[in-house]
């Protein structure tokens, strides 16, 4: 078989310049690892104020959502969360707050807690649903975390969640 220098040439180059076309596209700056696409206006995860709770022996990063706005966005467009992340929802005034799962791509345990930190009812909540997920009792917190966070870790109601700020 025989080659030209000029076929030889063309083949180099086509050999060289595909994968750095593919390394283009992968090499594209990332907002963020943990949320897909956001539309317009909404928060990136790291965006969101953060606190540290305590229940039982186990620490909790979460993200606060305690404008309309923020719970509003609450989870939805991310596609993972840490192994101890999740988000507060605090509220202004102590009341049943129903929940849905519009847009949230991953499943979520959630959480309903009194003012005073007693979790009084756990729900689990599949992603991209719309069914209502509500509280049998008033609150003015929520904490969701990845689906059956709190059954894993034996977290059940009338247990106190610790280092919830102020609601407001």
């Amino acid at each position: 078989m025989r080659i030209s220098l000029r076929s030889l040439v063309a083949r180099f180059a086509i050999a060289v310049a595909l994968p750095l076309a593919a390394a283009s596209f992968t090499l594209a700056p990332v907002h963020s690892a943990y949320a897909q696409q956001m539309p317009p206006g909404a928060k990136q995860p790291n965006e969101f104020p953060r606190t540290k709770l305590t229940v039982g022996m186990f620490v909790i990063d979460a993200a606060v959502a305690s404008s309309d706005p923020d719970r509003e966005q609450g989870l939805m467009y991310r596609t993972q969360l840490a192994p101890n992340e999740g988000m507060l929802f605090v509220f202004p005034e102590n009341a049943v707050h129903c929940f849905w799962m519009k847009n949230t791509l991953i499943p979520l345990s959630i959480a309903f807690i009194r003012a005073d930190g007693t979790i009084t009812d756990i729900d689990e909540m599949d992603a991209e649903t719309t069914n209502n997920h509500c509280p049998r009792n008033n609150g003015t917190y929520a904490l969701e975390m990845s689906k059956n966070w709190f059954e894993s870790k034996g977290i059940k109601p009338g247990m106190v969640m610790q280092g919830l700020p102020a609601a407001q």
